[in-house]
């Protein structure tokens, strides 16, 4: 029996980059998944007096996260690689450690601050990357990721001042 080969990929960015850029993207989607499971996790354990504020808030910061997930996974296919899906995968390549327990509601807003910046961190260091591949796909992928992770770290952190 004879195997099909998939066509080779031709849209001007070399096999090379395009590895290097899918597997960057896959750090960013670790990221991205680890910041959603702990925006929602947040979402449904925060207590006290900023409860009915942070429950919506977090509810509409794990809702954006979630949809780009998919856009993340999308551009890594596109670009002829598959996207990790397990949680093992999501360990080995996020930077962002998970939440243990359940913390106090301020410190569930400092967790997310870092969380946001962390993953801003990832996207961010791609750009070089992408800039020598001529790669505006991604490009653009990442400036729509990078204004609302840190819009978010911003307006998460202005929770925090007295």
């Amino acid at each position: 029996m004879k195997t099909r080969k998939s066509p080779r990929i031709d849209i001007g960015i070399s096999d090379t980059d395009r590895a290097k850029i899918a597997k960057g993207l896959s750090h960013l989607l670790a990221d991205s998944y680890t910041l959603y499971l702990m925006t929602h996790n947040f979402h449904w354990n925060v207590t006290g007096p900023m409860f009915n504020t942070l429950h919506l808030m977090f509810m509409g910061q794990y809702t954006e996260q979630w949809n780009a997930l998919d856009l993340i996974a999308e551009r890594i296919r596109a670009l002829g690689h598959p996207a990790p899906g397990t949680y093992k995968e999501f360990v080995k390549l996020a930077s962002i450690k998970e939440a243990e327990g359940v913390p106090k509601a301020t410190e569930m807003i400092r967790m997310l601050v870092a969380a946001q910046e962390a993953t801003a961190r990832t996207a961010r260091e791609l750009f070089p990357l992408i800039d020598k591949a001529n790669d505006q796909p991604t490009a653009d992928l990442l400036t729509q990721r990078l204004e609302v992770h840190e819009k978010t770290a911003w307006m998460l952190r202005s929770l925090l001042e007295e």
